[in-house]
């Protein structure tokens, strides 16, 4: 019978072994822990900030499933003794109430932690210390041993079952000795008072090592709780603690995220990335701290990027709020591409439309050597937002590959490229060893909500800007920075492409206008409007500057040259239409050579813009020609064309020979042709090919037929 027992529980342990281990090796999420930090001494505000970290945490378990949460207490934790009694109990009831059931609660104390203080560790499922650390004179405000206090910790102690009654008892009651004693019928046990009094008189005492006289503070040390079991181990840091915890890794929960009441404000961050836009945010999101009460910025991102420099210095500011901000969170509506991925890394928390995308090629292509000048940056940029270093910079820059590696011993993922896994390691090949590589993270088209929720990159999706705000704490979608309605205004409108193209079909359709019927006004001023809304609202998106502007002038100067002075299509006019379908198309990109395939993307889309608008120029002059002269409402723009015949049996029935040398007076402008008086005679005349004004002198040079031709008298 013996024997069949071993062999069962040899086969059970292996199975047990094997079940754990492929649990752990197959879910690695689970084993990811939360760190909230315990500040000496507890205070009201204080523990309610503590509770109200834990109680989120708690909500975010799925149900049937457990995380382990990790309280730290500092190692210069002073002033316990100034802990309310009744703060210590509020958190310690609530560690062992069922609220925080899904939460498995671990307290590292790194320092000497006194007072009331002690008494949440208590309350803890597993205590880990530093070494040096001490628990002592959990009593230490009180005048004098309080019952109701004693039996306030004996039972927060009894309902995790860590310290044992008669330790519990001599922390709150300095008049109490305790011994740890050794019997001589077998076993270890604290004892106390009157249980301590009776081990000693009934002889059954072998052994005992007082820990604390009566009438002395009981101090316990690291070794001693260790030795007793009733620490887990002794480790000087966090990655210790996960050890011991069999945790992949710890996040720190930052207690500022949820400290008093949120008062946010809203910026949008769509369209290109450029300078003069980011001046303009940074401008904006500053001044809305000079009251002191604005605590939280929500972003609402739809960019593709534009200028990498800016991104990073915009991200830096975001990834690291400084007081009064307390917390910066973003929601990717549409995209983040290229460098703006990694303005949106930077907020926390960073959640996303289903439908969003993280990173991919956007309007600013990232080399490694740029990732390289600006890696300390993005690193610190990725531990502030607890985000993985090596994945951000492998979705900021394309041509890194970054692999999942895995921990042979703990599981622990960490993502990496082969180089980065063993470059801060004296022992390249021994610190390869401890890894398994596996799969190769495709980061080069950009992810999706959910991949990049897996990944770390994001912590979660939501539907909209009230409900990312609502998490974060605020009523509603907060109001959006300060800035000029007007300029919001034409920022929206500036976002539809069917408008852009529009503005620049009217634009040069007037200018048609404007060049076949000059001195009329009202088309050019609509087609000069047309343009000047239509650089604004790019100059405002980020993708225009002054140089595009000058070159669409420049442009259409050239293309007015060749219609109105230099009749024809040569030089000046291939040339400005030239310059005005570049500038047409710069002014639709950040970019000037593409360099990936959202770039050609962009190009292509802008060329057609370009060549749509263009097409209004030529369209103008078909309509003026064709279309307005039988238009009443338009037929007073341009003259008809007169009928061959008609002009024909005029030349034959009409003389002007007798006006040869006269001179007269133009009543119309002549460009080149019009109308002039010479005395009570008005007939159509042909300038020598100069422009003239109406009501200038002029003198006939000659006449053919019905033709008059003259010169202006100067």
């Amino acid at each position: 019978m013996r024997f069949r027992s071993v062999i069962f529980n040899l086969i059970a342990g292996m199975l047990a072994f094997l079940a754990v281990d492929t649990c752990l090796a197959a879910d690695s999420d689970a084993k990811k822990g939360y760190v909230v930090d315990v500040p000496v001494p507890l205070g009201a505000d204080s523990t309610s900030n503590v509770l109200l970290q834990l109680e989120r945490l708690a909500k975010s378990v799925p149900e049937g499933e457990r995380i382990t949460v990790v309280l730290r207490y500092a190692k210069d934790a002073a002033g316990g003794e100034s802990t309310p009694f009744e703060d210590a109990l509020k958190l310690a009831r609530a560690l062992t109430g069922s609220d925080l059931r899904a939460l498995k609660i671990a307290s590292y104390v790194q320092g000497t932690v006194n007072g009331h203080s002690v008494l949440p560790i208590l309350a803890s499922d597993t205590v880990i210390l530093a070494p040096g650390a001490i628990l002592t004179d959990a009593s230490a405000a009180e005048s004098a041993p309080d019952e109701t206090i004693v039996l306030s910790y004996r039972s927060i102690a009894a309902r995790r079952g860590l310290f044992p009654p008669a330790i519990v008892t001599a922390l709150v009651d300095p008049g109490a000795e305790l011994a740890w004693v050794s019997k001589t019928s077998g076993g270890q046990v604290f004892a106390t008072g009157d249980e301590l009094k009776e081990l000693r008189s009934s002889g059954d005492v072998l052994s005992e090592e007082v820990w604390s006289a009566s009438g002395s503070s009981l101090k316990i040390e690291a070794e001693q709780l260790r030795s007793t079991k009733i620490a887990a181990g002794i480790v000087d840091s966090l990655e210790g603690v996960a050890e011991i915890l069999d945790l992949a890794e710890t996040s720190i929960i930052d207690d500022t995220a949820v400290a008093g009441e949120a008062k946010g404000v809203m910026l949008d961050i769509s369209g290109a990335i450029s300078s003069s836009r980011v001046r303009r945010w940074q401008s904006n999101l500053d001044a809305t701290l000079a009251g002191g009460d604005i605590n939280t910025w929500i972003l609402s991102i739809d960019s593709s990027g534009g200028d990498f420099d800016e991104s990073a210095l915009l991200a830096a500011t975001f990834a690291s709020p400084s007081p009064p901000l307390r917390s910066v969170a973003g929601l990717i509506e549409n995209e983040a591409r290229g460098d703006a991925a990694l303005i949106a890394m930077a907020c926390k928390p960073l959640l996303m439309k289903a439908d969003a995308t993280l990173g991919g090629p956007g309007q600013d292509t990232i080399s490694v050597g740029e990732l390289d000048n600006y890696r300390e940056l993005i690193d610190q940029i990725a531990v502030s937002a607890k985000r993985p270093p090596a994945l951000v910079r492998g979705l900021l820059c394309r041509d890194l590959e970054v692999y999942r590696f895995t921990n042979k011993k703990t599981g622990r993922v960490k993502y990496a490229t082969k180089e980065g896994l063993v470059s801060e390691s004296d022992e390249p090949d021994l610190e390869r060893d401890r890894w398994d590589q596996g799969e190769l993270i495709d980061l080069t088209i950009g992810l999706s909500a959910d991949k990049a929720i897996e990944l770390g990159l994001a912590d979660g999706r939501s539907d909209s800007l009230d409900d990312t705000s609502r998490r974060m704490g605020l009523a509603g979608t907060p109001p959006p920075v300060t800035d000029r309605g007007v300029v919001r205004w034409v920022e929206r409108l500036g976002r539809s492409q069917g408008l852009m193209f529009l503005l620049l079909v009217v634009g040069f359709i007037t200018l048609s206008s404007e060049a076949n019927a000059p001195g009329m006004g009202v088309p050019g001023f609509i087609s000069l409007v047309c343009f000047g809304l239509y650089f604004w609202m790019k100059y405002l998106a980020g993708t225009a500057e002054w140089l595009e502007l000058v070159l669409f002038f420049l442009g259409i100067i050239c293309i007015a040259i060749e219609v109105l002075v230099i009749p024809g299509f040569g030089v000046f006019g291939i040339g400005g239409l030239a310059m005005t379908i570049l500038a047409i198309v710069l002014m639709s990109q950040t970019f000037v050579i593409p360099k990936n395939t959202y770039q050609i993307e962009v190009l292509t889309r802008g060329l057609w813009v370009a060549i749509g608008g263009t097409m209004g120029l030529f369209g103008g002059f078909l309509l003026m020609r064709w279309l307005f002269p039988h238009v009443p409402l338009f037929n007073a723009l341009v003259m008809e064309t007169p009928d061959a015949a008609a002009v024909n049996e005029a030349e034959k029935l009409v003389d002007f020979n007798h006006l040869l040398g006269k001179t007269g007076n133009t009543t119309t402008p002549l460009r080149p042709s019009g109308k002039a008086r010479f005395g009570d005679e008005i007939i159509q005349v042909v300038s020598d090919g100069t422009m003239v004004d109406s009501g200038v002198e002029i003198r006939v040079l000659e006449v053919l037929g019905s033709r008059v031709i003259v010169e202006p008298i100067t």
